[in-house]
């Protein structure tokens, strides 16, 4: 059952209430990707890869100091390594020490730049802000990475920044942003450096990006209540794939 609002975003603040089975009975951003492509994975446990750990390294250490710590850094060459083996949990991956400081380099840029600084760490801001709303009959939950006064900003590294206006909708970029400024009641703007180059970019998001995130939404909720909802009518094992070719 859901709780009040005050009382699960009191709750959503903590990590592990936001991520563990407290959390779970939101539905997310995240979880579109497999309602839309395999939904016999939804909510199956994923293994973390090498762009999630450095992606959550970097977000991290931009906006939550604090956590840093928490990363077990392994100084390696690779991963191949006897020594680097010993100290990997299974089906885990750690960060190598050569990553890290590349990835502190990301850093500074994003930092250095006086425009990205002032919007990241401007008076006011808040930081990893839960959210809970109500949205085409099913409740979602959010955390937005930056509450500024005037936008909700998100931190993003990409593989290739002359890319990620498509890359953008590849990994649901559109259904977050549809989503969070929904929750937010503020535009969202997506502050984004390149892993290869250092290069930084800023994206505003258009109104034809938003409509695509929420027809995105639509369809995963219509699949949501098919299969997985309080009132499904059919067994997710029943589920087939279907594409016109």
């Amino acid at each position: 059952m859901i709780e009040p609002i005050a009382q699960a975003l009191d709750k959503l603040q903590n990590d592990e209430f936001y991520y563990g089975k407290y959390g779970k009975q939101y539905l997310s951003n995240s979880d579109i990707i497999y309602l839309l492509k395999n939904p016999t994975q939804f909510r199956v446990p994923q293994q973390r890869t090498k762009p999630m750990i450095e992606g959550s390294y970097f977000h991290a250490c931009m906006i939550e100091p604090e956590k840093v710590k928490d990363f077990q850094i392994v100084d390696v060459a690779s991963r191949s390594t006897k020594a680097y083996k010993e100290v990997c949990p299974k089906d885990d991956i750690l960060l190598l020490r050569h990553e890290a400081e590349y990835i502190d380099t990301m850093v500074e840029k994003m930092k250095g730049n006086l425009e990205m600084y002032d919007f990241i760490y401007a008076e006011g801001n808040e930081y990893e802000v839960p959210q809970v709303e109500q949205i085409m009959g099913n409740w979602w939950k959010g955390k937005a990475d930056i509450v500024h006064s005037d936008y909700l900003i998100d931190i993003k590294t990409s593989s290739d920044i002359d890319k990620f206006m498509y890359s953008a909708k590849t990994y649901n970029y559109d259904s977050q942003a549809y989503l969070y400024q929904r929750m937010f009641g503020k535009p969202m703007v997506f502050f984004v450096i390149c892993k290869n180059t250092t290069r930084l970019g800023i994206f505003d998001c258009s109104s034809e990006f938003l409509r695509s995130g929420q027809r995105k939404v639509e369809e995963a909720t219509e699949i949501y209540n098919k299969f997985f909802s309080d009132e499904a009518n059919e067994d997710i094992n029943s589920y087939i794939h279907r594409q016109t070719l």
